[in-house]
């Protein structure tokens, strides 16, 4: 088995496999900022499946994301009961969610993809791998990414394109959009 594959075994079940470890993680990220500019990935391998490179251009994020019941405040007051409701219908996952919000922290950066890292009661963390496209290495390796300005906007990333329903394709697929 390469190094990759036991980084993944370890991965499939972090809280029996990387005990402790992942609980001081937890606690340590807890504290910092919601969106981190990280030195490397914490899961290798799912980086690597991904696109990233340890090359120049390649940054990667932890993005905070608070899970649980998107709720509006509640009404003071009067309301028009067939104009707004509690729930906001948001028809984007959490993933989706921590992409946008760590491209408007870095706006010269374009989101490559993410993966899941970690979660508690609060929270939900997600590393995000962005690349600078107008950085030479990049430019070279991956010319596509020029043209796709801000594509996590536009639903072009892998999470926004699952919540579009674009993962399935052919005939029975329709109403999955």
């Amino acid at each position: 088995m390469s190094m990759y594959k036991y980084i993944r075994k370890a991965w499939t079940k972090p809280k029996q496999n990387l005990g402790e470890m992942h609980r001081a993680r937890k606690r340590l990220w807890k504290k910092q900022a919601a969106t981190v500019r990280i030195e490397r990935p914490t899961r290798l391998d799912r980086a690597r499946s991904l696109g990233y490179k340890a090359k120049q251009g390649f940054v990667m994020i932890r993005q905070r994301v608070k899970s649980g019941g998107r709720m509006r405040p509640q009404f003071k007051g009067g309301r028009r009961s067939k104009h707004m409701r509690r729930k906001k219908v948001i028809n984007l996952n959490y993933r989706a969610i921590s992409e946008q919000r760590a491209q408007r922290e870095f706006t010269n950066l374009e989101v490559l993809n993410s993966y899941y890292v970690g979660r508690d009661k609060l929270y939900l963390w997600y590393e995000v791998i962005m690349v600078d496209p107008h950085h030479p290495v990049i430019a070279k390796s991956m010319p596509w990414i020029k043209k796709q300005k801000k594509r996590v906007f536009r639903g072009k990333t892998s999470a926004a394109r699952k919540s579009r329903g674009l993962r399935n394709k052919g005939i029975g697929a329709e109403k999955v959009r």
